[in-house]
């Protein structure tokens, strides 16, 4: 659990530090200089995401894009979802399944969307819960440190 701090954009810079927590345990199949961390739905939280940086050196590069229906998941390696509607949110996260792409769930409080990664917002914390199942079919690997970290990964 991460405290949100004080200040209007004490959620996205808690958000921000979440996000490249999860990506730094990221394994892709291939070394990746750039990380290309795409974004999709209507986002609350995403305003600092384009400030991470990460201590292996790669850089962090975002793009908004324009629908959940054509996602370009080979030009993506993490999927930060903001709100969708359930059917379009499981349909692209399906997409994803056994691709090397990282899923981050922004509005999945109860977390059933099958994202790898739910971000949970209380009133002055953020945390997250692991879908150890979506993590098993994906291209990428996820340190088991993570575990650790996760709020009743499941």
């Amino acid at each position: 659990m991460m405290p949100l701090g004080a200040g209007p954009n004490a959620a996205a810079a808690s958000t921000a530090r979440m996000v490249g927590a999860i990506l730094e345990f990221t394994r892709w199949p291939t070394a990746r200089p750039v990380v290309r961390l795409c974004l999709t739905g209507r986002t609350r939280n995403a305003a600092r995401l384009n400030a991470i940086d990460l201590a292996n050196g790669a850089g962090v590069e975002v793009s908004d894009l324009d629908g959940p229906t054509d996602v370009p998941l080979d030009r993506c390696d993490a999927l930060y979802i903001g709100r969708l509607d359930a059917p379009s949110m499981r349909q692209l996260i399906a997409s994803a399944n056994g691709r090397p792409v990282v899923t981050i769930v922004e509005d999945d409080p109860v977390c059933r969307s099958g994202a790898m990664f739910c971000l949970l917002y209380g009133p002055q914390s953020l945390s997250f819960q692991l879908n150890i199942d979506a993590v098993s079919r994906s291209a990428v690997r996820i340190d088991p440190r993570v575990l650790r970290l996760s709020k009743g990964g499941y």
